[in-house]
């Protein structure tokens, strides 16, 4: 691409240029769901329509929905130019993620792909992201000095395990830099947004924003913390308007843009920035499959059985009374989840019900049932939980996950 082509895409594009966001709408697609770090500020909740924040979607949808969604928008919006990826986890810890670009590109080749990152995976996955057609790519930083980055994030999934501290914020940090440096070598522009954690962060900003433009991104983004309820900052003040005012102003002092005019969007955004439009297209104004619970943060290792002893898989996933959470690893309980049985067995109480079963078993591996149903199949399967139809002990199960039997 062009020098003048990239430009020209600038100038539409409404988080890169500040003109741009009066003329032209963006779309941000939910298929997002899993994250590979845990920020202290944010909690991703579930249809949270009140609430205009990242990490905030009323649904998450399938490649293949997204995909279809876009279509209907773009038939009532014609000033929709841009699609974005930001969650409601992080992209790129989703293989969903890169089937909706590459979904959305065949279909609609004149729209600009966007991704919003925390950077952890985008050393592995920036050319990846490049031959699918991104040239957009924002990455949330929030320090460069793994001290301050420790008070920031509360742990890092990475190479199979979890860390925190020093290690998780060192290993983050040198990721996203690493990833910033590939981006700009490969010719994509990188916005870098930035958290300001009153107390936490904010006298380290300007540093952040030095190493960033050294390495070639094009633009800062300084959010202001919006502390909510169940996070570790919940109890932090925001920063006032004019604490942000002068922040900025001293960033821009540094000789990088700085965009002055984000809303901090939701994971399922549609319209112009500042005019969210996405309840006129939620769930069923876009299509007939109902919206799905999102998962919060990553799986754990355990299955969720579902037993009228705890020690036989008996039971079906719909008409379990209780399902056993048993820890992959020990084989110990972690915590019976006893269901409510009084439902219909079709209809929108029936799908109700699959969907309170599924946000009860807080995200396992692994489900073990005597049999299962279409529909609660494919939600489970959409949000990465293996799906294990058997009728024997929960001993075996476990011991047929371990040997690699039922594979992840």
């Amino acid at each position: 691409m062009t020098d003048s082509a990239l430009s020209g895409l600038i100038a539409e594009h409404p988080c890169y240029d500040d003109a741009a966001h009066k003329k032209f709408a963006r779309m941000h697609l939910p298929v997002a769901p899993r994250c590979n770090i845990q920020c202290n500020y944010c909690n991703r909740k579930y249809d949270c329509s009140n609430e205009s924040r990242p990490g905030v979607t009323s649904e998450v949808l399938s490649p293949q929905e997204a995909a279809d969604k876009v279509g209907v928008v773009l038939s009532k919006i014609p000033e929709l130019k841009v699609i974005g990826i930001a969650g409601p986890g992080d992209p790129l810890a989703n293989e969903a993620t890169f089937e909706t670009i590459a979904l959305v590109r065949e279909r609609y080749p004149q729209l600009t792909m966007c991704i919003s990152t925390n950077g952890l995976a985008l050393p592995d996955n920036a050319k990846r992201l490049y031959d699918l057609g991104v040239r957009f790519v924002t990455i949330t930083m929030n320090a460069v000095d793994p001290e301050v980055g420790s008070k920031v994030y509360g742990h890092v999934i990475a190479d199979g395990r979890s860390i925190s501290g020093m290690e998780a914020a060192s290993l983050l940090i040198s990721r996203q830099l690493e990833g910033l440096r590939r981006c700009v070598d490969l010719g994509m522009v990188v916005k870098i947004n930035i958290v300001m954690i009153p107390g936490i962060n904010v006298d380290h900003i300007p540093d952040i924003v030095r190493k960033v433009k050294e390495i070639g991104a094009y633009t800062v983004n300084i959010l202001p913390l919006i502390p909510v309820a169940g996070t570790k900052f919940e109890g932090l003040d925001a920063p006032t308007p004019e604490m942000r005012k002068h922040l900025m102003d001293e960033c821009g002092d540094l000789g990088i843009r700085v965009m002055r005019h984000c809303k901090q969007c939701r994971a399922d955004a549609i319209g112009m920035l500042g005019n969210d439009r996405s309840s006129e297209f939620a769930c069923g104004s876009c299509r007939t499959a109902e919206a799905r619970p999102i998962l919060l943060g990553d799986l754990r290792d355990a299955v969720a059985v579902a037993s009228d002893d705890g020690v036989n898989i008996n039971r079906g996933f719909g008409n379990a009374s209780s399902f056993y959470i048993v820890d992959i690893g020990d084989g110990h309980l972690i915590e019976k989840v006893d269901v409510d049985t009084g439902h219909s067995v079709a209809g929108q109480d029936h799908k109700s019900h699959i969907s309170s079963i599924i946000t009860s078993l807080k995200s396992p591996r692994y489900v073990a049932v005597t049999e299962i149903g279409p529909y609660p199949s494919k939600t489970l399967d959409g949000m990465g939980i293996n799906v294990i139809v058997t009728d024997t002990t929960i001993d075996d199960v476990l011991r047929r996950i371990r040997d690699g039997s039922y594979k992840s």
